[in-house]
């Protein structure tokens, strides 16, 4: 048993080792130009090149994807709130946002430039409309699924409305909660990433769009690489933080 919980933990690990091998050796047997396909080998050296401009760029793109995805989560957990506490309002407003979601991101950011400029502004507001949404969905996915029977027993024996949404709705969707987090923080560095080429002057998305311009692949991916550390590392914190706090929810898991 505790082999394979020891296997468990490593096998992320294991499994991208055994890829960024095999992607290596592909491309030294075929020859394949770095302007076209670079070597996980030519995308370490441009770490090693340029290690301060990608810190920076980074830097650059992981404070203004925090800034969009905090706000995304208070209006995620109010308006899913709302949302999920109110047919009427479940009925008004969820087919709004199910169209809202719908419309391309890409689209919106050349409004953004109108409204706000180059710089960090599109790049916030992108990463929260991009990462609300899930936020919203799953906070209302969770109170609306408390359980008609309990309500009327908690009802029964003199608890409020508000009583039986905060003290039991809003614990009972904490999983789903810290679900859609985990969905909602790799959406705002894809908004993040999105804003920048278009319309930024900083951050690893304009990074990537002059090393592409330039043809300099490897850079391009070393860019994409810091990426997807940035986010899969804020995936593992809030992995960590849900089995802290929704224990209860995972004794299945556990055992």
């Amino acid at each position: 048993m505790k082999v394979n919980k020891q296997f468990e933990r490593w096998a992320p690990l294991l499994l991208a080792v055994a890829f960024v091998l095999l992607w290596q050796v592909v491309v030294s047997a075929f020859e394949v130009p770095e302007f076209l396909f670079p070597s996980p080998w030519a995308i370490v050296q441009q770490f090693g090149e340029f290690k301060g401009p990608l810190m920076a760029a980074a830097w650059s793109t992981f404070w203004v994807t925090m800034v969009g995805f905090g706000l995304a989560i208070v209006v995620g957990v109010l308006l899913g709130f709302l949302i999920g506490s109110s047919r009427i309002a479940y009925s008004a407003i969820y087919p709004l946002m199910v169209g809202f979601n719908a419309v391309p991101k890409a689209a919106i950011v050349p409004i953004l430039v109108v409204w706000f400029g180059i710089g960090i502004g599109p790049g916030i507001i992108t990463a929260f409309m991009i990462s609300f949404f899930p936020i919203t969905v799953n906070i209302a996915t969770g109170l609306a699924t408390l359980e008609p029977e309990l309500e009327d027993v908690l009802r029964v024996l003199g608890a409020k409305r508000w009583d039986v949404l905060v003290k039991v709705g809003l614990p009972r969707a904490m999983p789903y909660f810290y679900g859609s987090l985990k969905i909602a923080i790799t959406l705002a560095f894809i908004g993040t990433v999105l804003a920048e080429m278009t319309a930024g002057d900083s951050g690893i998305g304009n990074l990537i769009q002059t090393a592409g311009s330039q043809q300099r692949m490897p850079l391009a991916f070393a860019g994409l690489v810091a990426i997807s550390v940035m986010a899969m590392a804020m995936y593992e914190l809030f992995s960590a933080i849900e089995k802290h706090t929704t224990a209860w929810a995972h004794r299945g898991a556990q055992s």
